[in-house]
This record gives C-alpha cells, sequence and structure tokens, in this order.
C-alpha cells in the first residue's frame, strides 16, 4: 500500500542530508512542528545535535540502507550536498538520488522534495554576474553537472516530486519572506537565509502548489 502524506496527522518523513546545515535546520524545524522524524547520517558522530530524530546509519547511495530507513515514513526530504569540485568529476548527487528513487517505489513512499539550487536546469544563468561568471564555473561546474543529472532522475521517477533551487544561501535569521518562481524572467542574483529554505521545503512535504515543478526560492 501506498504511503499518503495528506492522510498522516504527523507526517513521518526521512531526511537526507539531514547533517548539513540546511538539512539540521529542517530537522529542527520538522521536530518543532510535529513531525515523526528519521534521520540517515554516515555516523552517530555526524549527527550529533540532532536529538529528537530517529537515526539510521548507512551511506545515502546505498538502496538497501535506504529502504530500510523508508520503513513507515509518508515523504522524503533530500538535502544532500557536496563540496565544489573544481577537478573532479562529481556523481554522488545523482547516484544517490537513482537508489533512493529505486528505494522510494519498493517501499510505496511517494513525495519527494529535493533541494537542488540556482544554476540547475534552466535556472543557469540567473545567479547575477559573480555568481555565473566568476562562482559557477570556476568552482561549482562539475557539482552543477551532477544537479542536473540529479533533477533528470527526480523528473523522470513518476513520484510526486518537488524541486527546490535556493538562491545563495546565508547563514541570517529567517525572514519568513520567501519568494518562489519559475518564470525567471528578469532574475539575476539574490540570497536567501537557510531557515527560510527549511520552512519552505517543509510545506512542500503536504502542499501541492508545486507539485511536479522546480521554483527557485529567494528571499
Amino acid at each position: 500500500m501506498q504511503n499518503s502524506v495528506m492522510d498522516s496527522p504527523q507526517p513521518k518523513i526521512l531526511v537526507l542530508g539531514a547533517t548539513g546545515p540546511t538539512g539540521r535546520l529542517i530537522v529542527r524545524q520538522a521536530i518543532a512542528q510535529g513531525y515523526d522524524v528519521t534521520v540517515l547520517a554516515r555516523s552517530a558522530e555526524k549527527a550529533r545535535g540532532l536529538e529528537g530524530a530517529a537515526l539510521i546509519i548507512g551511506d545515502a547511495r546505498d538502496e538497501t540502507v535506504l529502504r530500510r530507513a523508508l520503513k513507515g515514513r509518508d515523504a522524503v526530504i533530500s538535502a544532500l550536498g557536496t563540496p565544489a569540485s573544481p577537478f573532479r568529476e562529481v556523481t554522488s548527487l545523482s547516484t544517490a538520488t537513482r537508489a533512493l528513487v529505486d528505494a522510494m517505489k519498493a517501499e510505496g513512499v511517494r513525495r519527494l522534495v529535493c533541494i537542488t539550487g540556482m544554476g540547475a536546469g534552466d535556472s543557469a544563468g540567473h545567479g547575477g554576474f559573480l555568481f555565473d561568471r566568476l562562482i559557477f564555473p570556476l568552482l561549482l561546474r562539475k557539482v552543477y553537472a551532477d544537479k542536473d543529472r540529479q533533477e533528470a532522475v527526480v523528473r523522470e521517477s513518476g513520484l510526486d516530486w518537488v524541486l527546490v533551487r535556493p538562491s545563495v544561501l546565508n547563514n541570517k535569521p529567517g525572514r519568513g519572506d520567501v519568494r518562489a518562481l519559475t518564470d525567471l524572467t528578469g532574475v539575476h542574483g539574490g540570497t536567501i537565509a537557510r531557515a527560510d529554505v527549511a520552512s519552505f521545503v517543509l510545506e512542500q512535504v503536504r502542499g501541492d502548489t508545486w507539485l511536479r515543478k522546480a521554483p527557485l526560492i529567494t528571499g
């Protein structure tokens, strides 16, 4: 039987990338809102500070581990990231997402909210001069090539997905004022607080406004 987020009074979510700076905020906000949260992390040490969430230890690229983590879940939030890689090819994001999609199908979990970033897909070229001309080509080109592959895996999954593309992230307090756009005419850059990204992402666990769409979000 497929799990339905809408039928669950207390959404049961799996968060990938929970030990990163945005992932931690997602977990904390979800717990504060009464979500039943499971996180997948490589070690208990990395997951320190995520009290209140159930912990599964393992590699996000391992479908067997993912299936175990997905048991009884209604939805998945992927906040997976990878460091800038100017020279080495990046494949971790698309590999993990491919394994995740297969595991979700096997376990009957349909809702996937996946964070990629401004510069992925048709948002490329909308980051502003510094991002588009210097940061992206010098530091992020290989990372975003894999984000593009990751987005393609999600789009072709047949799941109930939302791709979330934040503008440049900052660690300022959340403002509660998020602009979500798919028409990027005239958009050239922007910044957004990680806390606001976390709030927007959690809204997509149950909301259908952006279902099967890829909004760019900015402050």
